[in-house]
């Protein structure tokens, strides 16, 4: 495995998390960011080992696709915390840490001694992060990402206008997710008021409650006036119903035009697009969106209240559709970008890892897997840094680094 480069972001912290599939990606991200990330599993290993998909159709604890995308760039020890000796072993691993990142269940760890509670005492500049269904000082009932979802509402604003269609979850563990984009965050500003006051802290991210904030505008709607959201194909949920959005490009493929022009600027860009491609004589709604130069911005808000102002941003929207009638949806995503529209092409997810934009910024990862002797294809860095550049390599074997807890006895 490769070595992590010193001027990698987390260079120089280590981070224990005790498996589990509601903070494993917070392990990962700081993992990939430099950090020294230990998972600490059971002797079996961590459940998620034996979820498929398996690479070449393989059941293995190893082969988990699964495992090998939420766990890259970490180590791994396995541990029976239940047994005095091994605890005593989780507690010496504890002392040397920067950040521990649990999703226990509220009270195991407590009643094992290996708390919170019982680290910071001795310890005061150890930073705990804690995920659970309702925070710490909550209750923690069953859950799965499904519930999560359900309960905290992100589901009700996904789907389609056909309501008779039940709402729609999001894939990919999405209330997981939201969680520990909650938590990377907070650990990351606690490492920073650590340099400054010497001093640690518990972080205590609430599942459901990282749900329910992050619902866009539907718990905004319904605290602020008790309104409802209507969920929207493709589109925002709002109390209203907003104009249908997707179009079928010349290609087949469907695209999602998001907002059309809004301001002259815009309304210009398109304007000579339609001429450049000489569709000005098929392209009806071009006289009219010459008017849109008197507009230095048109507000959603306002589309009700100025005719005119309604009148030319439907010409906008009808000129993105025309064009999709003439060109594929590539060429129709690439133009729109280049002009200042926010736009999509609706990919499966492999498709999405293949598109030119995503490879020219470098985000499909190569790692290499020795023991296959090749390389697979992971989802690469959220962001990009000149100086402090993201790396990642394969995911661990179960317990490839047990060595470190001889380092502690």
């Amino acid at each position: 495995m490769t070595d992590v480069t010193s001027n990698s972001a987390l260079f120089g912290y280590r981070v224990i998390e005790v498996a589990s599939e509601r903070c494993a990606l917070a392990g990962k991200m700081l993992a990939d960011m430099g950090a020294e990330v230990i998972v600490v599993e059971p002797p079996e290993g961590c459940e998620t080992r034996l979820w498929e998909p398996f690479a070449g159709d393989v059941a293995d604890r190893e082969n988990s696709l699964h495992w090998w995308h939420y766990n890259t760039s970490k180590k791994s020890v396995a541990l029976d915390l239940e047994s005095e000796l091994d605890a005593q072993r989780f507690a010496a691993l504890v002392k040397t840490a920067d950040v521990v990142i649990e999703a226990e269940p509220l009270g195991r760890l407590d009643a094992l001694g290996l708390d919170w509670e019982q680290f910071h005492l001795t310890n005061q500049e150890l930073i705990w992060t804690s995920i659970t269904h309702h925070g710490r000082d909550g209750t923690d009932p069953p859950a799965t990402d499904l519930t999560l979802l359900a309960e905290g509402g992100p589901v009700w604003s996904c789907g389609y206008d056909d309501h008779a269609i039940p709402p729609v979850r999001g894939g990919g563990n999405q209330a997981f997710h939201t969680a520990c984009h909650y938590a990377v965050p907070s650990i990351l500003a606690a490492l920073m008021w650590r340099e400054n006051s010497g001093k640690g802290q518990l972080i205590d991210v609430s599942l459901l409650n990282s749900s329910n904030a992050t619902t866009e505008f539907a718990t905004l709607w319904w605290l602020n006036g008790e309104q409802q959201v209507e969920r929207q194909t493709g589109r925002h949920a709002l109390p209203t119903m907003t104009e249908w959005t997707q179009i079928q490009c010349a290609d087949g493929r469907w695209f999602n035009t998001g907002v059309p022009p809004r301001n002259k600027q815009e309304f210009r860009a398109l304007r000579s697009w339609i001429e450049e491609l000489e569709l000005v004589d098929q392209c009806s709604p071009y006289e009219i969106l010459k008017l849109g130069d008197q507009f230095e911005r048109i507000g959603l808000l306002e589309l009700d209240e100025d005719p005119l102002a309604g009148e030319v941003f439907q010409a906008g929207r009808e000129a993105i559709e025309f064009l999709g009638q003439h060109l594929n949806a590539y060429d129709l995503f690439v133009g729109l970008q280049e002009r200042g529209m926010a736009c999509g092409i609706v990919y499966s997810p492999e498709e999405m890892i293949g598109d030119p934009h995503f490879v020219g910024r470098g985000f499909p990862e190569q790692i290499f897997y020795e023991n296959r002797n090749t390389t697979h294809t992971h989802p690469g860095a959220p962001y990009r840094f000149s100086a402090t550049p993201w790396s990642a390599t394969r995911a661990p074997w179960l317990g490839e680094h047990q060595d470190l807890l001889n380092d502690l006895d």
